[in-house]
């Protein structure tokens, strides 16, 4: 027998490809995850619409009441005065946690020295649980013996309330959701900066450009989908605070009560009613997804 026919006889044949049995094991192996979310956000999300259309105790049995829940929450005036603070919060959450994170960026990029202890310093409030950072900020905004208050009495300047004063308490609020939150923000404007081709930068420079042309011109042109996309990321998260207004003024505060606390209270406060708390929710999800298709059809032409 030659060496030819031996490694002839050795020679495998080639598979014959099989759609069919390619498709089942690729869905064999999607099945786990299609069933998380099936089991952890598709039924949450289809049981929570059926329950804004009950009346929902846990103590009875639902009893279906159709609209009755939507007609409830839209007479009740907290109703309103939760939807002008949560668009207030997220106004004044964009004025700060949505430009100073793209500036803060901006320096740390042009940093020499010690940048990659800047990132972590940046990003280390993220990583802290939200409990712990509202509770830290509990006792910086103290009225008696707290840290702000402290120093300044010691620059002889008059005290505040904080979160207890109808005009400082909101930004209180979104002082805390800033610091707690920019350093995801800021480290994705630090990628995308680093990601700009630095000859632009050279050619803007022998052009005559200044810093701020630099940064008209070439910057934000480059950057501009990031922008967009957390600019879209940003309003929805903030349309959904919970944490900070509920650890810091509580559930009964009409200055600072948001959508979130308003669900909360529905539940597990005053009225007890799921089908309540389900009703407001999805109306929550119809303004988000409303906004979010808009946005994108806005945007999304200008990008192909």
């Amino acid at each position: 027998m030659t060496a030819t026919s031996i490694r002839g006889g050795r020679r495998r044949r080639r598979r014959t490809p099989d759609p069919i049995s390619d498709q089942a094991m690729a869905y064999a192996f999607m099945a786990p995850a299609i069933a998380c979310f099936a089991l952890f956000s598709w039924y949450p999300l289809v049981r929570g619409v059926i329950l804004g259309f009950q009346r929902v105790d846990f103590v009875t049995e639902p009893e279906w009441v159709g609209l009755d829940n939507f007609r409830a929450i839209f007479g009740d005036p907290l109703f309103w005065t939760a939807w002008r603070n949560t668009l207030e919060f997220t106004g004044l959450a964009l004025m700060f946690g949505y430009v100073a994170p793209f500036f803060l960026a901006v320096v740390v990029n042009e940093l020499r020295h010690f940048k990659g202890y800047f990132r972590i310093a940046v990003y280390l409030p993220v990583m802290l649980p939200p409990l712990v950072v509202v509770l830290l900020w509990q006792y910086l905004y103290d009225p008696g013996n707290g840290l702000f208050n402290t120093l300044l009495r010691g620059a002889h300047l008059p005290e505040s309330q904080w979160t207890q004063s109808p005009r400082t308490a909101m930004l209180s609020l979104v002082l805390v959701s800033t610091w707690a939150n920019m350093g995801t923000a800021t480290l994705m404007y630090l990628a995308a900066l680093q990601n700009i081709p630095g000859e632009l930068y050279e050619a803007a420079e022998l052009e005559g450009a200044n810093v701020w042309q630099r940064l008209r011109h070439v910057t934000l042109p480059q950057m501009r989908f990031i922008l967009l996309v957390l600019l879209m990321l940003q309003i929805v998260a903030t349309m959904q605070v919970f944490i900070e207004p509920f650890q810091l003024t509580g559930t009964t505060n009409p200055d600072t009560i948001t959508v979130m606390v308003l669900i909360y209270r529905y539940a597990f406060t005053v009225n007890h009613d799921f089908g309540m708390a389900a009703a407001m929710s999805v109306l929550l999800f119809l303004v988000l997804g409303a906004f979010s298709a808009a946005y994108l059809r806005l945007t999304w032409p200008n990008d192909r």
